[in-house]
Formats: C-alpha cells, structure tokens, sequence
C-alpha cells in the first residue's frame, strides 16, 4: 500500500495521558488513537505489525507441528471458581469484567485462557495416546 494512500495522522507533541516512552511513540506516530480510558483503536499501521507477528509466530509454530485454537473471550464462572480465581480476579484485584446473561449465569471478560483450555482437555484427552508424540532431542 501506498503511503498517501494510508490513513496516517502523526502528532507533534506527547500527548498528556502517555507516560510511559513506547506509549508516547505508537501515539505520536499513528499506530494507535485513545478512543476511552484504557481502550485503543489499532490504526492501519498497528493493525500491519500485528498481523505480520501473528503470521511470524503461525509460521513458527506450523514448523514444530503446533496446533492452533480459537478460545472464547466471555467465560463461565464456573470455570474460574474451580480453578480458585474468580474472586481473586473479579473482586479483590478488579482485573477481569463480570458481567450475568439472562438465565442469570455469571460469566467473565477472559484476561487468560488457561481454565478454558484446561476444561478442553480435561473433557477430550481420555489417553496419552490421543496426544502428539513427544520430539526426541537430536543429540548431535
């Protein structure tokens, strides 16, 4: 794509909600804009890089016979409170958004997907034999 093509708004000065240098630079340089507190739009730049690192890391992990998996943002509680971190993550610390659907079910904004991932495997790895075999080191 062409560069006057793009969509492309650079800054002069720092702007006052950045503190940290790396945060000062995507802003300054057009890569992303402030749309509400603590929540970006990634302008056509940011989105460039991270498509360009997604295929970099699915190349990488293609070559090492990874398999790759699309995991649920909204989760069950029930998922968080087995593992033991639903208050921790909800209540004390604040870090992840609660919210109840209409059957009155409390789910959560996921910040991770281990509990997701472990009840997959959990329900569907009945045997080791059901796993990729394990690469053996080449000593030379």
């Amino acid at each position: 794509m062409r560069l006057s093509q793009m969509l492309l708004v650079t800054l002069r000065e720092d702007p006052a909600e950045a503190e940290i240098p790396s945060h000062k630079l995507l802003l300054r340089a057009g890569y992303i804009r402030r749309v509400g507190s603590g929540i970006y739009a990634y302008l056509p730049l940011m989105w460039r890089v991270l498509k360009k690192v997604k295929q970099i890391v699915r190349e990488e992990m293609d070559a090492t016979g990874a398999q790759e998996c699309l995991l649920p943002q909204i989760q069950p509680a029930e998922l968080w409170q087995e593992s033991g971190r639903w208050d921790t993550y909800t209540k004390a610390e604040g870090i992840m958004f609660a919210l109840r659907d209409r059957q009155d079910r409390e789910l959560g904004l996921g910040p991770t997907h281990e509990e997701v991932i472990t009840a997959v495997a959990r329900d569907t790895i009945r045997s080791y034999r059901q796993l990729p075999p394990t690469p053996v080191p080449n000593p030379n």
